[in-house]
């Protein structure tokens, strides 16, 4: 084999460089989300709108945990020297506060305990973070100065998740306790995005275009794999249920709309938000990656979050009461069905207009399709509900299809011929240029030669 290996430019750390890509370490730290994700929509799927509020503070608080994670992972590489250490104790900390997570905030004083050990833990996690990018930014010296701006809403942000579990042995009324716990965590999301805002362009670099892309990408698909987990395990789901065909039909069509959002953003979104990425640089480059990735991603989350949470109230109903098979869905379930499709929509729409600049009439009028079948949905009994949905989304996803096929065809060529240029790279860099095998020549390896 030929080719050098990597050498460390300080000790303790391995900077990342442009085609650098995402490390086993990192889909490691993701795993950790998958628990926190199932739990915030446990803690969603509670009574009332305050439930549903809860989740979605703490799933903004997550959200700006991975985030810095996701950046600190692009600027140097997260599976070399003293970053393992780093992100183990990341996970842990984490693992830890998604146990606190089904009780945290809930208003009942007795529970108040995982208030604490929730902000505590958000404050371990966050601090660890800041002890990562003061330690990587040996490699950008410029950003020494600028370190204490971005360290310190962190803090900031814990402290006040801290003053809020204080709150409920204030002896106060439990509405009162309610509102002034939502102000601080409230006030602790603004900070993150105050700062974020405000200071993002001369936050830390974009080393990796393509880590920075394929990190975003895959935390699209941890929150679709909770809708998965939502659509097997509804949370009154008997143990041995006897599979029938409307379980099935439901479980069906839930999926059908699962590859639907998964489809609307892969297929072309992602590759093109990647190419944007590439076409700017300096502090344009930071202020798209801050828009279209930090700020916009979190409502595709949220949506596919929500979505999750319908599925698997409508799934479980299916279920658990057949006689009610042909009952109107409730608003409720409904609300959450379409409400989140239509908020992933949206954002993936304010992802499209911030990375490309463009959007035709028919992308930004089809987002009114699905609020627009909400009064129908209520009419439908749960699993016309769900069928609805699915072909909404699906023809949607169709005529986008058609209309966009030679737009379509050119990204994805000009993506596939990127893939060819890094596999050719690699290809020298392990044979040399001259020994390199042929494309033909590979592929005829590639192939399975017939026995005997």
């Amino acid at each position: 084999m030929k080719g050098g290996s990597g050498q460390l430019s300080g000790p303790g750390l391995e900077p990342a460089a442009p085609g650098t890509r995402v490390t086993w370490l990192e889909l490691f730290f993701d795993l950790v989300f998958v628990f926190a994700f199932l739990n915030v929509s446990l803690t969603a799927s509670g009574d009332g709108p305050a439930a549903l509020l809860r989740g979605l503070l703490i799933l903004a608080l997550l959200w700006f945990a991975w985030t810095t994670f996701a950046s600190l992972g692009n600027i140097v590489r997260a599976d070399r020297g003293i970053m393992p250490a780093f992100g183990f104790a990341s996970v842990a900390v984490i693992f830890v506060a998604g146990l606190a997570i089904p009780s945290a905030f809930t208003q009942q004083p007795q529970r108040h305990l995982a208030d604490f050990v929730f902000a505590g833990c958000y404050l371990a996690v966050r601090g660890l973070q800041v002890l990562g990018i003061w330690y990587a930014t040996r490699y950008y010296p410029h950003l020494r100065p600028r370190w204490l701006v971005l360290s310190v809403p962190p803090l900031i942000s814990s402290a006040l998740l801290l003053g809020a579990a204080f709150v409920p042995s204030l002896g106060l009324y439990q509405n009162h306790i309610f509102a002034t716990q939502a102000v601080l965590w409230g006030l602790s999301i603004a900070v993150a995005y105050g700062v974020s805002a405000v200071v993002g362009n001369r936050g830390l670099p974009i080393v990796s275009a393509r880590h920075w892309a394929d990190r975003y990408a895959q935390v699209i698909l941890i929150a679709l794999g909770e809708s998965f987990i939502s659509l097997g395990v509804g949370p009154r789901l008997p143990t041995g249920l006897r599979l029938n065909l409307p379980v099935i039909y439901g479980a069906a069509l839930g999926i059908v709309v699962i590859a639907c959002l998964a489809w609307a953003y892969f297929d072309m979104r992602s590759i093109a938000g990647e190419h944007a990425l590439h076409r700017v640089d300096s502090a344009a480059q930071i202020a798209l990656a801050r828009d279209a990735y930090t700020f916009l991603h979190l409502p595709m989350i949220v949506g596919i979050i929500a979505f999750a949470l319908g599925l698997k109230e409508v799934v479980a109903a299916i279920a658990n009461q057949p006689l009610a098979f042909g009952l109107p869905a409730p608003a409720t379930d409904v609300y959450l069905l379409y409400g989140g499709a239509w908020v992933y929509m949206a954002a993936l729409l304010g992802f499209q207009l911030r990375t490309e600049r463009w959007a035709d009439w028919f992308q930004v009028g089809s987002r009114a399709l699905v609020p627009a079948l909400i009064p129908l949905a209520t009419r439908l009994p749960r699993i016309g509900a769900l069928a609805l949905l699915a072909v909404g989304l699906g023809v949607l996803l169709v005529i986008n299809h058609v209309c966009l096929r030679d737009r379509r065809g050119r990204l994805r060529a000009t993506a596939l011929e990127q893939e060819r240029a890094l596999e050719a790279t690699e290809t020298w860099w392990r044979y040399g240029e001259e020994e390199a095998p042929s494309r033909d020549e590979l592929r005829r390896r590639a192939t399975p030669r017939p026995g005997p």
